[in-house]
């Protein structure tokens, strides 16, 4: 059965309590906790902290973790940039083991200059797939692998990028951003369902704007509505997490208006998914 869920980086700038007060008073259940939500990263990652939201609200249990990815890049042509990009994403991995999270999503990387991945590229990217591999066998959790934007330089974007890693390793398991594929094509979505939603664990979800950039709301949006149909119609049952820029709208939104918007979003989910 899907479980409706929300990232924390949508009330990034409220203390991590009142993070999981808000997305249990919307109604949703599940909560995807990015690990550079600022009040979590800024004090210095209170893991104890942390635990304890999550036993304060055991409708949201459980979570699922994002890997810190903003200012990192784990295929960095620079060896102490990609090493701490590694490091961390090992380091979220074995949190979220001991915090009883259900799911990693982890990011690929990219090549450093703004040009096709080159082998030596790859061959980052192999070595951190090994400590990826190494880290969730230790920790027992699922570890999915995020398809980013379309650029250039990115190692994941393509439907084929993604069944081929894949195929080569079967304990991983991989994360489809819907908003990301969409900035491709619907088509390439409906692609990513077709070849990978056996692996699937967990589904970022938004629309494209005006602007045709993701972190939109998916309600009122055929395209959106198209692609989770299909998602549904084909029995999808993981984790559906919704990743919205607050920063999208024309006004700062409130945390009253952040609810009532998340509310909207899991009714139209509902719909489709029921």
């Amino acid at each position: 059965m899907t479980r409706i869920a929300v990232s924390t980086m949508f009330f990034h700038e409220y203390p991590c309590d009142q993070i999981f007060d808000y997305v249990a008073e919307a109604g949703l259940e599940g909560i995807e906790f990015w690990v550079e939500t600022p009040d979590f990263w800024l004090r210095g990652l209170p893991e104890d902290d942390l635990a304890q939201c999550i036993a304060d609200h055991p409708e949201l249990s459980p979570i699922t973790v994002h890997a810190p990815s903003l200012d990192l890049n784990p295929c960095s042509i620079n060896p102490r940039v990609a090493g701490v990009s590694v490091d961390y994403t090992v380091e979220a991995i074995e949190m979220a083991g001991r915090i009883g999270a259900d799911v990693v999503t982890v990011h690929p990387g990219r090549r450093t200059a703004k040009r096709h991945p080159s082998a030596y590229d790859y061959r980052r990217f192999e070595e951190y797939i090994d400590r990826l591999r190494e880290a969730a066998e230790q920790a027992r959790v699922r570890v999915a692998i995020e398809n980013l934007e379309p650029r250039v330089n990115t190692l994941l974007y393509t439907a084929n990028d993604a069944v081929e890693v894949l195929e080569r390793e079967p304990w991983l398991w991989f994360t489809l951003d819907i908003g990301h594929a969409m900035m491709i094509s619907c088509d390439e979505v409906l692609r990513f369902i077709d070849l990978c939603i056996d692996r699937m664990a967990n589904v970022h979800v938004s629309a494209l704007g005006a602007n045709e950039r993701p972190h939109h709301p998916i309600h009122g949006d055929p395209s959106a509505i198209r692609v989770l149909t299909e998602l549904a119609d084909r029995g999808y049952d993981g984790y559906l997490t919704l990743e919205l820029e607050d920063m999208v709208f024309p006004d700062l939104l409130c945390s009253e208006e952040k609810i009532v918007l998340l509310m909207r979003e899991m009714e139209a989910l509902k719909t489709i998914f029921s």
